[in-house]
C-alpha cells in the first residue's frame, strides 16, 4: 500500500510538472467575453473594458502587465492607444515577442464584433500566457497586445499598426532592440475554415520552423506552402531587422463584414495553431540562442 501511495504520489509530481498544453477551450472562453463587449475600436470604452479583462487573466496567472500608452495622430483626430506588455522572464534576459492585435475596425455603418479579426489573436494570447507561464523558458517571454492595427479610414499611408509602429519606436528610443530576437505574430487564427499561406515579408526560416512543427505535428494541412504577401503588425519589426513570422488566414469571407462572429470561427483552428506554435518553440529558442 505504502508503495502504491509512493507510485501515485510520484506520477501526480510529474504531471504537475510536465508542461501545459494549448488549451483552446479556455482561448474560447476569452474570446467569448471580448466579443461579448461588442465593437472595440481604438480609444473606446468597449475596448478599454477588453483591457481590464486581458490584465485581469494575466494577473490571475501571475504575469506582469504593463501599459504602454500614448496618443496617436490619426485621420479622425488624436486618439489614445494603448499597447500591453505582459512578460515572463526565461533563463536569458534575451526577448521572444509573441503579439496580436486587440482592437477592431472602426465602422459607421455595421455592427462590427472581430470575433476573428482582433478578437482571435487576444485571446489567443490570454491562453498563451497560460501555456508559458508553466514551461521552462530559455528566453524571455513577452506577450504583446497591440492597440491600433487596423485603419481609423483606410489601410494607406501611415493610417494603421499604429501599434507595432510606437512600439518599435520606443525600443529604438530606449535602446532595447537588442534584446528583442525575434517576432511571432498572432493575426486572424480562428476562422473555421483555416488555412495559413506563407507570407514573403515574413523570416523564411521563422516561417519554416512554424511550418515544420505543423507538419510534424499532423497539421500541414492547415499550413499551406502557397505564398503570399502581407501587411501587418509584423513590418515595422522587420524595418527594424528583426526576424517576424506573421500566422494569418487573410481568406476569411467574413473579414470586415458585420459577419465576424462566434458563428463563423472555431475553437478547433485556435487549437491547430497553439499546437502549432507551442510545437515550434524549441527550434526558434535554439537557433535564437546560439
Amino acid at each position: 500500500m505504502a508503495r502504491l501511495l509512493l507510485v501515485l504520489a510520484l506520477a501526480a509530481q510529474a504531471a504537475s510538472s510536465s508542461p501545459a498544453s494549448f488549451d483552446s477551450t479556455r482561448a474560447w472562453t476569452h474570446l467569448e467575453r471580448l466579443v461579448s463587449h461588442g465593437p472595440r475600436p481604438a480609444g473606446s470604452p468597449a475596448l478599454q473594458r477588453n483591457r481590464d479583462y486581458i490584465k485581469a487573466q494575466l494577473a490571475a496567472l501571475g504575469v506582469p502587465v504593463v501599459e504602454q500608452a500614448w496618443e496617436a495622430a490619426t485621420p479622425v483626430g488624436r486618439i489614445r492607444m494603448v499597447n500591453l506588455i505582459a512578460t515572463i522572464a526565461g533563463e536569458s534576459p534575451n526577448r521572444l515577442v509573441i503579439a496580436g492585435h486587440y482592437d477592431t475596425k472602426r465602422f459607421r455603418d455595421i455592427q462590427f464584433v472581430g470575433a476573428n479579426d482582433g478578437g482571435s489573436s487576444a485571446a489567443f494570447l490570454i491562453e498563451l500566457a497560460r501555456v508559458l507561464k508553466g514551461r521552462r523558458n530559455p528566453l524571455t517571454m513577452e506577450l504583446l497586445f497591440l492597440d491600433g492595427e487596423e485603419a481609423t479610414v483606410e489601410w494607406q499611408g501611415t493610417d494603421h499598426t499604429y501599434g507595432s509602429r510606437h512600439y518599435v519606436d520606443a525600443a529604438r528610443r530606449g535602446n532595447t532592440l537588442a534584446s528583442l530576437k525575434a517576432l511571432v505574430l498572432v493575426d486572424m487564427v480562428a476562422d473555421d475554415d483555416l488555412l495559413l499561406k506563407r507570407d514573403i515579408n515574413s523570416t523564411p526560416w521563422l516561417t519554416d520552423a512554424v511550418w515544420s512543427a505543423a507538419r510534424a505535428q499532423g497539421l500541414g494541412r492547415y499550413f499551406s506552402t502557397e505564398l503570399t504577401q502581407i501587411e501587418d503588425d509584423h513590418l515595422p519589426f522587420i524595418g527594424a531587422g528583426i526576424p517576424a513570422v506573421d500566422l494569418i488566414d487573410l481568406e476569411y469571407p467574413e473579414w470586415h463584414t458585420a459577419d465576424d462572429t462566434l458563428a463563423h470561427v472555431s475553437a478547433r483552428s485556435l487549437q491547430v495553431v497553439g499546437d502549432a506554435l507551442v510545437a515550434a518553440l524549441p527550434a526558434i529558442e535554439a537557433r535564437l540562442s546560439r
